[in-house]
């Protein structure tokens, strides 16, 4: 289809306004001309978009498709408006980072800062994500760079292993734990749980390893970052799953004890994910060093 950025403007104000009149208006047309363009968009993607009624119009199935992707292609209009203002006042690199809820929260806070400092004249963009959706992002150049855990499709993605990550499970420091050293997922579902925010991509994970197990987790509450959910869990308010960089850390100021997850999903490799065959910029190859280097000295 040949679609300029004014015909997605347009027909996001009809299925706004319901109304040919009302987008006209919105967009400074002549009804005549809004009518002609819907038609030429109709005859464009050989099936009707709107059905009219007496009192408006309303989209038909191959409609609301039309409408998703007329809305996605306006936002990345924008986004590259936005962008190009940036190279415009001094920007000279942009770095789009898909990573999933430990590396967002845990350990890419203290990289992007020094990285950050390092580099004036480079801005990132850093997005949660589920693991699997990160793959697919980076596969299809929504993304420069991945940051998953686990393991997901690979094909057509170059990886590269920096570290591992290890799943632990946090409690109170009280007397019931004490001399347990490891324990299985299935085995503390009965607890009341200290979670991650609803989106949280690892507590998606662990609400689905609860449901293979045939129970829905009972959580008392859900929070932003580990360090809060530690802290919860060192007032008495219940149990955790955490990384155990995260649990190290909390444990030097606070009442908990950290017991092992025997379940195999609870040691998980860390990947950095490129585009296969895809050129990788100075800067971008610079925050790779960077997250390498990291993990190099946290592990000495």
């Amino acid at each position: 289809m040949k679609l300029e950025l004014k015909d997605c403007v347009l027909f996001v104000q009809v299925a706004k306004t319901g109304s040919l009149t009302k987008a006209a208006e919105q967009c400074f047309l002549s009804l005549a001309a809004t009518s002609a363009r819907i038609k030429a968009m109709e005859e464009e993607a050989g099936m009707p978009l709107l059905i009219r009624e007496a009192r408006g119009v309303r989209l038909t199935p191959p409609g609301e498709a039309f409408l998703f992707h007329a809305r996605a292609m306006l936002q990345q209009a924008q986004q590259l408006e936005a962008d190009l203002q940036e190279y415009g006042a001094g920007l000279r690199g942009h770095v789009r980072v898909f990573a999933n809820t430990t590396a967002v929260t845990d350990f890419l806070p203290d990289i992007l800062a020094a990285y950050l400092m390092a580099h004036p004249h480079i801005s990132v963009d850093l997005q949660e994500r589920p693991n699997a959706d990160i793959a697919a992002d980076i596969r299809e150049g929504r993304a420069d760079l991945g940051i998953i855990a686990g393991e997901v499709d690979m094909h057509g993605l170059t990886s590269v292993h920096f570290s591992t990550d290890r799943l632990v499970l946090v409690t109170p420091d009280e007397a019931r734990w004490q001399g347990v050293e490891a324990r299985g997922f299935a085995d503390v579902l009965h607890e009341h749980f200290v979670g991650m925010h609803r989106s949280s991509t690892l507590q998606t994970f662990l609400g689905t390893m609860g449901q293979q197990l045939g129970h829905t987790l009972k959580l008392r509450i859900q929070l932003a970052s580990f360090d809060a959910m530690c802290r919860m869990v060192a007032a008495g308010v219940g149990i955790a799953v955490v990384p155990e960089s995260a649990a190290l850390r909390s444990s030097t100021r606070q009442h908990l004890r950290q017991i092992a997850l025997r379940d195999n999903w609870a040691v998980r490799p860390r990947y950095m994910l490129l585009r296969e065959g895809s050129s990788v910029a100075s800067h971008v190859q610079d925050l790779m060093h960077a997250v390498q280097q990291y993990h190099a000295s946290s592990d000495a």
